[in-house]
């Protein structure tokens, strides 16, 4: 992985200064996680010295990224074998997770 731009350090900064904590998933090493409460993103880094968030945000299970599947009219977050349901305060906690994170990785402060 290349170093990162001084804009893009200066992005993390802004995250970590808004309660987010820089975290690394092994499975995606050319990627930048972030979490906040039980929510995470991965972010990649992009040319014009930004980031954009790779994949979709999600809940944590057990420390690990979960995707948002609908089986029998329900909704899950799913690891592997492990499952949580999509309750409203998940989804809510979320789509907040989401709204805080995506004006900070703009390159300008807005």
């Amino acid at each position: 992985m290349n170093e990162f731009s001084a804009v893009q350090i200066g992005i993390l900064e802004r995250l970590v200064a808004k309660e987010f904590i820089l975290v690394a998933f092994p499975l995606y090493a050319n990627a930048v996680g972030v979490r906040k409460g039980s929510c995470a993103a991965l972010l990649d880094p992009v040319a014009n010295g930004g980031f954009r968030v790779f994949g979709e945000p999600c809940i944590l299970l057990d420390g690990n990224l979960t995707v948002r599947i609908t089986e029998k009219k329900k909704a899950w977050f799913v690891w592997k074998k492990q499952r949580v349901e999509a309750t409203r305060e998940r989804v809510s906690e979320l789509e907040k997770f989401v709204a805080d994170l995506k004006p900070l990785l703009e390159p300008k402060v807005t």
